[in-house]
């Protein structure tokens, strides 16, 4: 296999030392280049283009949306943001996903030399998923309205499921995703109508993020979109998007469905985890759910969703030609989890029909 060809844009040389060092260390990664702005960059990638490109956001001449937008107007390529985890930054950083970024990785603001050690797993992951994203579908979607730790299970949150639940006339939806899920999800979301489902969400984001993404959508659609907090009600016309570095778990009380946000160890490597709101769903809701598992990498969901259909609940997958990374679902069908699987252009409609 060829190298994954790698240009790195940001104006600090430490940082643009650091990143190049992390990289190179994997021999699936070449390093072609950097740049202290994008202008420079530009320059370079005319002469050798990149597979991805690792992009600061605040930078002289050009700033990293800025030079964002253009690469996907002009020649879409994946790019992985490497931003300063900030409360500002993290507005800042949810434009870069918004107009294409495939992914976020944090960079400390003080101490790079910990990056090397806490967050190179992080960058090189991220930038080998970046090398499989079908950029072209972050484009197309914005039409207007590595050496990892041995993963657990959903088991170190709750047990699974013990029989199903009588239907009933509330409807729940619960929906997973990872790369390529924040566009995805805004699709979704801005096609639904005030009165419909309630939703319950794990988008693979890190903290601090998730609020900025739910006060954003909650700003473009007619429903009511929050980031979930611990005994917030699930009723119709609401979504509620788990916060990150927490797990989101859907409860029963009477006829009421609720959130609880708790913390734990990572599941299936992520917290939060789609395998724990899954199951969470599965023995709250059974029948009266319906699970959707979208774009992303890895397996995260497959055994949840699985345990969703065999409580009765309605699964779907969304379609490879719709993934930004067909990961997650492809794992999901594998494991004969999913009902049936459709374009992400008509996931708005099933979510209405059930």
């Amino acid at each position: 296999m060829k190298p994954i060809k790698v240009m790195i844009v940001d104006d600090s040389a430490v940082v643009r030392q650091v990143l190049s060092s992390v990289l190179s260390s994997d021999p699936t990664i070449q390093v072609i280049g950097t740049a202290a702005d994008p202008l420079f960059a530009l320059d370079k990638m005319q002469r050798e283009w990149p597979d991805v490109i690792v992009l600061d956001v605040e930078m002289p001449r050009m700033d990293g949306i800025t030079f964002l937008k253009k690469l996907m107007a002009e020649r879409p390529t994946p790019v992985v943001i490497c931003s300063t985890l900030t409360e500002k930054g993290a507005a800042t950083t949810m434009q870069a996903l918004v107009a294409g970024a495939v992914s976020i990785v944090t960079k400390p603001q003080a101490s790079l030399s910990k990056f090397l050690v806490n967050a190179s797993d992080d960058l090189l992951n991220a930038v080998k998923a970046a090398a499989r994203a079908n950029v072209r579908r972050l484009v197309k979607d914005k039409t207007p309205p590595a050496a990892v730790p041995g993963k657990l299970n959903a088991d170190v949150i709750l047990p699974p499921a013990q029989g199903a639940m009588a239907r009933t006339t509330e409807r729940v939806v619960a929906i997973g995703t990872s790369t390529g899920g924040t566009q995805a999800l805004e699709y979704i979301l801005t096609r639904l109508p005030r009165v419909c489902p309630a939703l319950v969400i794990v988008q693979h984001m890190l903290e601090r993020f998730t609020a900025a993404f739910a006060e954003r959508l909650n700003g473009l659609c007619e429903l009511e979109v929050l980031e979930a907090r611990h005994g917030d009600r699930v009723v119709p016309g609401r979504a509620l998007i788990a916060p990150g570095g927490r797990h989101l778990l859907l409860k029963r009380s009477g006829a009421q469905y609720l959130v609880e946000v708790v913390d734990g160890p990572p599941v299936s490597r992520h917290k939060p985890s789609v395998d724990v709101l899954f199951r969470s769903t599965a023995r709250a809701a059974g029948a009266n759910a319906t699970g959707i598992i979208m774009t992303g990498m890895g397996d995260d969901g497959a055994r949840g969703l699985r345990e969703m259909h065999e409580a009765g609940a309605l699964t779907l997958g969304q379609d490879e030609a719709s993934c930004v990374v067909y990961g997650m679902p492809r794992e999901a069908m594998k494991l004969g989890a999913v009902s049936r699987e459709i374009p992400l252009e008509q996931i708005p409609n099933a979510i209405l029909r059930g």
